[in-house]
């Protein structure tokens, strides 16, 4: 089959697309596309521009359009119009008519002088005259870094490419615009992910013994005009911890802007470089582009600057004890507080919440237990509608935004890819259908046991195909809700396994309780002011590490029903962590590891050890035991149906279903029909179990006490201030944090 002939317009704008050096290099396909060289950047693989009849496009660099337009670009209107692709090609790929001139400027590298044409920009094209003008930087100087001009998604943008170690290109980023002018600034080359700015001028730095990290390539090229050594992060939240390797053996120095986003770039830098020195710009300054268009002495400003840098840990220790202060006061007298899940209870009773007050105690000792190694995780089961999604919402209310990540739904690898961070947070599924696949699942399974992903993938590049290890840092507790009696096997032996209440008492206080919101009646966000404050300064106040000085005592008394119990065993000590850390302003400190009191497990106890003890099968729920005991009630010698079980439990088809499944499982209860879609057969099954403790009672254990660092006088815990708890060991030696005290 044989390519249509070319319209006149199109035969005029191959002739121009000819190069002398290989005319016959342009060729058709038998769709009439014309393939060659793309005359917007400097193209040297035939193949990458398509031009036809419908238009032009280029997959290297983007550039696309209609003919006519493509036309108009290259000065050749109508055919016969002068030859215009010759100035492109002597112009390093970039038409004279398209873009403006360089200015006269371009040969002192070191002229802080605009170009003659340029000009700050903020429509949503740009050239690399009007960068230049924005950032007082000479185009010869910029066009050495190999930025020039681009045609990008129909509009002029600045190619900016990012050089690996060895100087070869490892990626290309565009600049559409100065300050976004209602649109992106900024878009990668389709298939390129980030890294630094400036790796092909690491040698420099290491002679120099030093390096400067800034957000942005603006800064870095600022730098650079100043001969100082730098690299760019291309945003505040794009490090990637693997860089750290790269900087080994120099002082590495962050540049720290005055706003929220510095720091948050310079806390994600720290983090995986312990040695990094902040520097703090002048006052009114913001970065390095701004000191530099002030016409400050940018390298004199930069020599006072390292030598007052703060090391890291000094400047977030000093940060961290701030912001405890402020969270710490806007908590109230929470911190003190010597029942605090009682006062939970009294808040989700105001939001609205009726009957599931233990549930929601657990919910909110398993949010807590995010400050942990190990945080508990937690899965709500129920009916459609029985309130599973309202429990969690009401228990989150209590928590700042940065403590959970709630999501309906995520993608088969979205755990992977997402960059939204999970350290020390609660992931939150309002349905476990919503996780999609097998393979998710078992990405939740491994992150939940070993507190990260590590994921190796495959990048199509333009180098090939290239392997990139994807780490993704715990650790992180999960919240899933399910309408299922059961879910994946391995992953329910991670969680702690709750069911809202299916019963009509609930359902009348459920309605009254919305009635009461038809009313008018509604929470006050003000209340929720110090529960919030209270997380932060937790998160904020360091003592995270907890002894339990009982916890042999516990081990030897629990009764080993099943191997289960060795996860339900940790799930257990990690409330009961939880519940000193937030009563922490009433626990002792002993080598900086707070001390859990018996009143931690008692609390603890009273919430789960049914819990515990049925997920061993060493007890059997309450609502389970009452759907045995119907069907035994009910059988006469014929099978008991699902409408005669449900209307004897006084519940909908639903929540009776729900219930006959659970005792189905486990073989309390039988369906003699085994055909599907076919009304229930149930007859009674295997006897009850009789009931067996896993968990001790909290008063047969020994409370020992800790004797700790000498030198703290007996008069500072029998001081008047000190809590009761503690004026009562009077006998004991020991680091106690005055309740009454504000943190920092």
């Amino acid at each position: 089959m044989t390519a249509p002939s070319p319209s006149p317009l199109l035969s005029s704008l191959l002739s121009r697309l000819s190069r002398g050096d290989a005319p016959d290099r342009l060729w058709p396909d038998t769709r009439g596309e014309y393939w060659a060289l793309c005359p917007f950047h400097a193209d040297t693989h035939y193949g990458s521009f398509s031009v036809g009849e419908r238009g032009f496009f280029c997959f290297a660099c983007n550039a696309k359009g209609s003919l006519r337009s493509l036309a108009e670009l290259l000065g050749a209107e109508t055919p016969g119009h002068p030859e215009a692709i010759a100035r492109v090609h002597a112009n390093g790929g970039e038409d004279p008519h398209l873009f403006p001139a360089r200015g006269s400027g371009d040969a002192d590298t070191r002229s802080t002088e605009p170009s003659p044409a340029a000009a700050p920009q903020s429509s949503p094209s740009l050239t690399v005259e009007g960068y230049a003008g924005a950032k007082k930087l000479p185009v010869a100087f910029l066009r050495e870094l190999g930025l020039r001009n681009a045609l990008r998604g129909g509009q002029k943008a600045v190619w900016i490419p990012y050089l690996d170690c060895d100087g070869n290109e490892a990626a290309i980023r565009y600049r559409h615009s100065m300050d976004g002018g209602g649109t992106q600034r900024f878009s990668w080359r389709r298939g390129e992910h980030p890294l630094l700015y400036g790796l092909w001028k690491l040698k420099e730095a290491k002679r120099a013994g030093y390096v400067v990290l800034v957000e942005g390539e603006s800064d870095a090229q600022t730098l650079w005009h100043y001969g100082v050594p730098a690299l760019g992060v291309p945003g505040a939240n794009c490090w990637d911890p693997t860089w750290a390797s790269l900087l080994q053996g120099l002082t590495v120095y962050a540049w720290q802007e005055p706003d929220a986003g510095g720091a948050q770039f310079v806390k994600a830098i720290g983090g995986s470089l312990p040695d990094l020195r902040v520097l703090t710009p002048p006052e009114g300054r913001k970065d390095a582009s701004e000191c530099h268009l002030a016409g400050d002495d940018l390298r004199a400003t930069l020599e006072r600057l390292r030598a007052s840098a703060a090391p890291y840990r000094l400047v977030t220790e000093a940060a961290r004890r701030a912001e405890a202060a402020e969270a710490r006061a806007r908590a109230g007298r929470l911190p003190t507080c010597p029942d605090l899940l009682a006062e939970f209870s009294a808040l989700c009773s105001q939001l609205g919440l009726v009957g599931e007050e233990r549930s929601a105690r657990i919910l909110y000792l398993a949010a807590t237990s995010r400050l942990l190694e190990r945080p508990v995780s937690v899965v709500v089961k129920g009916p459609s509608g029985g309130g599973k999604s309202f429990l969690v919402e009401t228990v989150l209310k209590a928590f700042p935004q940065e403590a959970y990540y709630a999501l309906s739904s995520m993608s088969e690898r979205a755990l992977v890819y997402s960059r939204e961070p999970l350290v020390h947070r609660m992931l939150v599924l309002y349905e476990a259908a919503g996780l999609g696949s097998d393979f998710t699942t078992y990405l939740l399974r491994s992150l939940l046991s070993e507190g990260r992903l590590r994921h190796e993938t495959v990048d199509k590049t333009g180098q090939g195909l290239v392997p990139r290890l994807i780490e993704r840092d715990g650790p992180t507790g999960v919240f899933l809700t399910t309408t299922a009696v059961n879910l994946d096997p391995e992953l329910e032996t991670r969680l702690i396994s709750l069911t809202v209440r299916d019963d009509s008492e609930q359902t009348r206080a459920v309605l009254a309780s919305l009635a009461q919101r038809a009313n008018g009646v509604r929470h006050s966000e003000e209340a929720l002011v110090p529960w919030r404050a209270l997380q932060e300064w937790l998160a904020l106040s360091g003592l995270h590490d907890v002894t339990i000085p009982y916890a042999g005592d516990l081990a030897k008394r629990c009764l080993p029903a099943a191997v289960r119990l060795r996860r339900d065993f940790e799930a257990m000590l990690g409330l009961v962590k939880a519940h000193a850390i937030l009563h922490q302003a009433r626990r002792l400190i002993c080598d900086g590891r707070l001390v859990a009191e018996l009143d931690d497990y008692r609390a603890v106890h009273a919430l789960v050890a049914n819990l515990v003890s049925d997920g061993v099968q060493a007890t059997v729920k309450p609502e389970t035991r009452e759907t045995v005991e119907a069907v035994i009630a009910l059988y006469q010698g014929a099978p008991v149906t699902m409408r005669a079980l449900a209307a004897h439990l006084e519940l909908d088809h639903s929540a009776a279903f729900r219930r006959a499944a659970v005792a189905q499982r486990e073989g309390w209860i039988v369906n003699l029909e085994t055909r599907p879609r076919r009304p229930a057969q149930f007859v009674p099954g295997e006897s009850l179990p009789r009931e067996r403790r896993v968990l001790p009672d909290p008063d047969s254990l020994l409370e020992t006490d800790v004797c700790v660092d000498p030198s703290v006088s007996r008069a500072f815990v029998q001081s008047a201030s000190s809590p009761p708890c503690l004026r009562e060991r009077v006998e004991v030696r020991v680091e106690c944090r005055n309740p009454e005290q504000t943190y920092g």
